[in-house]
């Protein structure tokens, strides 16, 4: 069994058929086929089921795929520490992010990381937290930085909180709040909302802050990003709820504070196998020491709103 042939059954699996896998990989296809027939010869077992439609694993493929991407981890790990030994960084650094991410100015990091460490790989992929952290903890991700709700806790990885923040509500211009400094959650259960889909860390974060109140809300509108959110609230077709940090990035919507609002936690997460070389030094140039407990809310770096500070109804918080 050769990492070479582990690599080629990977990227089956997860490109779904043989062509894409081969332009993936910068094989020849009949060579990638010949090489997973090998390995099936080998193991005794079909990986896939193959049909003239589409490619699917078999039961025998589905126990092996993440012991297969386990081993090419290790492999690149093994590699990398060899050559952080040696002084040199390099390898992979596969970042993972939820587009409200606030605690760092993760574009200006990841510049400043590739130009100081140019022969690491760099990927960043923009999901929810909920997905985020599993692709740390199955090795797909090196780091993920994910917003949960206080309180909250990620089996099978290691995280340190960066920032504390609340959620302010953001409405179009021609809405009855807009311009307003202040609101209350009981005011905006009132309103349909555009919102995360139901179940990701960000619905849940604004769901318990109602529910605690003893409030119910409708949402007629689901998202996946931030984005997304903001254009459904620009045409009037509901409010939403974003961080309070991320709020000024969202031209043409208004800001109003909200002294009850829904509080998160943005942290950064890695494998509870410890950080890669790669994500190490990347770690480290956050002001993260992984071999330190979580300290709180300390990191270098851009921290625009670090603490949760309940206004009072006086406070003036203008909208944008």
């Amino acid at each position: 069994m050769e990492l070479q042939q582990m690599r080629y059954v990977v990227a089956v699996a997860e490109t779904g058929g043989f062509t894409r896998a081969a332009e993936r990989c910068h094989v020849a296809q009949s060579a990638l086929s010949h090489q997973i027939a090998r390995l099936e010869k080998e193991l005794g077992a079909r990986l896939f089921h193959r049909t003239s439609r589409s490619v699917r694993l078999t039961a025998a493929g589905e126990a092996f795929v993440p012991a297969a991407r386990q081993a090419l981890e290790a492999a690149e790990r093994a590699r990398a520490e060899v050559e952080a030994a040696v002084g040199e960084v390099r390898g992979r650094l596969a970042v993972g992010a939820i587009s409200t991410v606030a605690a760092v100015d993760l574009a200006r990091e990841l510049g400043a990381y590739r130009a100081r460490y140019p022969q690491v790989r760099i990927s960043l992929r923009t999901e929810m937290s909920e997905q985020l952290i599993d692709q740390v903890r199955q090795g797909s991700l090196d780091i993920a930085f994910v917003g949960l709700v206080p309180g909250a806790r990620s089996p099978g990885v290691r995280e340190r909180v960066l920032a504390h923040g609340e959620l302010v509500a953001v409405v179009p211009p021609d809405h009855p709040l807009a311009g307003r400094e202040w609101t209350d959650l009981r005011r905006l259960a009132e309103e349909t909302f555009v919102d995360f889909t139901a179940g990701s860390a960000a619905r849940r974060q604004r769901d318990e802050a109602f529910r605690a109140a003893g409030l119910t809300t409708e949402v007629a509108f689901e998202v996946t990003t931030v984005e997304f959110l903001a254009k459904l609230v620009r045409a009037g077709l509901g409010i939403g709820m974003v961080p309070l940090a991320f709020a000024a990035e969202l031209t043409g919507l208004s800001v109003v504070r909200v002294p009850d609002a829904p509080a998160r936690v943005e942290r950064v997460v890695w494998s509870a196998r410890g950080p890669s070389p790669a994500a190490a030094a990347f770690l480290d140039a956050l002001g993260v020491d992984p071999s330190e407990p979580d300290p709180g809310p300390a990191v270098r770096g851009p921290d625009p709103d670090p603490v949760v500070r309940r206004p009072d109804p006086g406070s003036a918080v203008r909208g944008t």
